[in-house]
């Protein structure tokens, strides 16, 4: 990916080179203490929520920092304080400690306009696990997912601005709350939430099924592992189709879709 030109460091006031940072799918950038990424169309709505968010002794946040003109977004570029701390995706229960906090502290915000007019393979493999929306998938997602769409049903929950992909998102530092970053902004229960970052643990980053029993207080549980792989699956098949499917994916998702069915009563 193309880094930032000099003139979006000099929107910022930056003068240091910038220096590719490992993560982020190779599109974020370091110019001394500040971290500078291409904006999407949330990035202003971002930027004003997270300036405001009170500090917590629970969970850090990376603070947006505004261009000389005052502006979050410069050149097509967004930017933000560098945080201390690298992400460990073995440590999922303070994962979903931190993103617990996370969801308590932003829970009265009101629901985005943005929500409702993105279309990108993540936004609709989630309007599908809720039953917003149809898709016709590939053969091999169809059969895999048939399972989970049969064990659905409605629920009642309070639905609220949450991060949908904590587990690669939460760093840890020595002696410092967990660091949240890279927030994907989603409208749905805090608990579809968490049901998302334990479906990623278990499906890639070597989880036990233990780690869904410690979490099967929160509400709806069953239904909402059930929409959390729903939705990723979806994501993976509007993503990459067909090839997608293959022994090791399918041999990953198995298990999991299994745990989840049992949970779902």
């Amino acid at each position: 990916m193309e880094e930032p030109s000099r003139r979006v460091l000099d929107a910022y006031g930056l003068t240091e080179l910038p220096v590719r940072l490992a993560g982020g799918q190779g599109e974020t950038w370091r110019s001394g203490a500040v971290v500078l990424k291409r904006a999407d169309a949330e990035a202003g709505w971002r930027a004003e929520v997270l300036s405001a968010l009170p500090e917590s002794e629970d969970f850090r946040v990376a603070r947006p920092v505004r261009a000389r003109d005052g502006e979050w977004v410069a050149f097509g570029w967004e930017a933000s304080e560098l945080l201390v701390g690298a992400t460990d995706v073995r440590r999922q229960d303070e994962v979903l400690t931190a993103g617990a906090a996370f969801h308590e502290a932003v829970s009265g915000l009101p629901r985005p306009d943005f929500i409702d007019t993105r279309h990108d393979p993540w936004a609709d493999g989630d309007r599908v696990a809720w039953r917003e929306q149809s898709v016709d998938g590939s053969p091999a997602y169809v059969e895999l997912v048939r399972p989970l769409v049969a064990a659905w049903r409605p629920v009642e929950l309070v639905a609220q601005v949450v991060h949908g992909d904590l587990p690669g998102n939460v760093m840890f530092a020595d002696g410092l709350p967990p660091a949240i970053i890279d927030w994907p902004v989603y409208w749905r229960p805090p608990s579809w939430a968490a049901a998302v970052a334990v479906a990623d643990a278990l499906c890639w980053y070597g989880a036990e099924p233990e780690l869904a029993a410690r979490w099967a207080h929160l509400p709806e549980w069953g239904q909402m592992l059930v929409r959390a792989l729903i939705y990723r699956m979806t994501t993976d098949d509007l993503a990459n189709g067909a090839e997608t499917w293959t022994t090791t994916r399918r041999s990953a998702y198995a298990p999991v879709i299994d745990l989840a069915l049992s949970c779902s009563g």
